[in-house]
């Protein structure tokens, strides 16, 4: 009689807790939970197949399916000679007097094809794309600066200027239109002194080319004057160009084909040297040109880093030196690679890529990297569609027990309701917490009884 009293009050605690306590919708192990985490690195790469991780009838999970990619040979581009890879039907690679050449998509930074992309060479006022790069981020366009005399001092001999004079006071815009257009080095000059000065800026664009993945380029004049072991490469100088059509002001400076340049109370226009661009002295302008640099010293020859778009495809290339077709030839050489580009850029497997190695690697391990910061997203998730579950259970819940329905049927149809996710997969925290509570409720009932049991004891 004594045990039957204790189970009544037990099964009545238990009742209680029971009856408060939300229905658990399934006992599904916890590590179903981890299938949706595989579903969403599968869903952002692309794969196919991404259904079968999550198969709800326990099937053997398979590793999701890594993306197709181009295979690509990471020292081919050190290689000498043309460097290409074309699928059958693709057009020949212009045959180029050029001593080093790139042709690249400017939006993957895939390398289509390229020609001794590795040597290094001195690479005249195209160098100023990498001075450009430095130093634009650090004034506003609108910013006036008054040039003193010392900022005009050590302009090499022969250097290509835009006229900018010591007293007069500029526009920072106006400078870098000098820069662009004109390759004013006594433009340079004056913005380097207003960023730290000429060897500061020198260092700050050897730590530029660095962070850019450029490995080959020794920076000596910022201005891209002739100077020992000033050096890049065609490689390098794509780079360079690629980074500057992702910057506005960068692409809007040196797509400008003609501007007008401040002399005191009147003003002067200055034309972009970029033949493409402006199609002058005998060179055809070309389509969708979008600019950026060339230059010229006796030592470099004649270097160009240009642009195009054509479509929703932007190419970049850059030529070095060319050894026959006169001081012109850069310009033609470009042509040809830029058109042979635009016809081959479905037609060919990239023998290379512009990016930065870290940057490389980290896009080789995206299917393997988003599994880590999702799952935790997904957990979180999971843990806010269960209490946003509960809260609606419970108010669905009072509504029907108004009506004489059953509550427990209520919450455990609205938990997967909200969330078919959350509610098809609790966790083992969620399935243990009621039993852990039932046995507290037993405990609670059997001290009860004791104490009951004493006073009546007593009074006996």
């Amino acid at each position: 009689m004594i045990v039957t009293s204790a189970v009544r009050h037990a099964a009545a605690g238990t009742a209680a807790v029971l009856f408060v306590l939300p229905v658990p919708a399934a006992t599904a192990s916890p590590v179903t939970s981890v299938v949706p985490v595989t579903s969403a690195a599968s869903a952002v790469s692309g794969l196919p197949g991404a259904s079968a991780a999550s198969d709800a009838s326990g099937a053997s999970r398979r590793e999701p399916t890594q993306p197709v990619r181009h295979h690509v040979d990471p020292a081919r581009l050190d290689r000498k000679g043309t460097q290409v890879q074309p699928l059958p039907g693709a057009p020949s690679v212009p045959s180029l007097s050029a001593l080093s050449w790139v042709v690249a998509d400017a939006s993957s930074g895939e390398v289509l094809a390229a020609r001794n992309a590795h040597r290094k060479l001195p690479p005249a006022s195209t160098l100023k794309a990498l001075f450009a790069l430095t130093a634009l981020p650090h004034h506003e366009p609108s910013e006036q600066h008054t040039v003193a005399d010392s900022e005009l001092t050590g302009i090499g001999d022969g250097s290509s200027l835009v006229g900018v004079k010591e007293g007069y006071t500029y526009k920072v815009s106006d400078l870098w239109n000098g820069v662009f257009l004109s390759s004013g080095n006594d433009a340079v000059h004056v913005l380097a002194a207003m960023n730290g000065g000429w060897e500061s800026m020198s260092r700050q664009m050897q730590d530029k080319a660095r962070s850019l993945g450029a490995m080959d380029t020794h920076v000596v004049s910022p201005d891209g004057y002739d100077a020992p072991g000033q050096v890049s490469s065609a490689y390098d100088l794509a780079v360079f160009g690629r980074a500057g059509l992702q910057d506005p002001e960068f692409t809007r400076y040196c797509s400008t084909r003609y501007a007008d340049f401040p002399a005191g109370s009147w003003s002067y226009g200055i034309a972009n040297t970029n033949r493409l661009l402006t199609g002058e002295n005998g060179v055809a302008r070309y389509p969708g040109l979008l600019g950026i640099k060339n230059g010229y010293t006796s030592n470099a020859g004649n270097t160009l880093i240009s642009a195009a778009r054509r479509g929703d495809r932007t190419l970049v290339v850059s030529v070095m030196n060319p050894q026959g077709g006169g001081g012109l030839a850069v310009y033609e050489e470009a042509r040809e690679l830029l058109d042979w580009g635009f016809e081959a850029v479905e037609q060919v497997q990239p023998v290379g890529s512009l990016l930065p190695a870290h940057t490389k690697a980290a896009a080789g391990a995206d299917s393997r990297a988003v599994s880590v910061p999702r799952e935790g997203a997904a957990a979180k998730a999971m843990a806010v569609g269960k209490a946003e579950a509960a809260a609606k259970a419970e108010a669905v819940g009072k509504a029907e027990a108004a009506g004489n329905a059953p509550r427990g049927g209520a919450e455990a149809a609205a938990v997967p309701g909200k969330d078919s996710a959350a509610g098809a997969a609790p966790s083992g925290a969620s399935v243990g917490l009621p039993l852990a509570l039932v046995g507290s409720a037993c405990a609670a009932a059997l001290a009860l009884w004791a104490r009951r049991r004493r006073s009546v004891d007593r009074v006996s």
